[in-house]
């Protein structure tokens, strides 16, 4: 059975650890304005956005319900 050799470099597949990489650029988004979207999109996330704010409203709800907070005010 032959051995498969590679023709890369042995250099192609040097792995290098983030921290001790040189830094990169970081793009810079002053400037931009809002994001062009469609109408579908828009509309997904203003639903998102309501289901968001109401799972919220709902764990405090919940949350002040096991505090007992709604039963002391009978």
């Amino acid at each position: 059975m032959a051995t498969m050799q590679n023709s890369y470099p042995s250099e192609y597949f040097r792995a290098i650890h983030p921290l001790e990489d040189a830094p990169e650029q970081k793009c810079e988004t002053e400037g931009l304005g809002p994001i062009a979207m469609t109408p579908s999109a828009r509309i997904s996330l203003i639903v998102l956005r309501g289901y968001l704010i109401l799972m919220t409203l709902m764990l405090v709800w919940h949350v002040l319900d096991m505090a007992g907070i709604f039963h002391k005010l009978n």
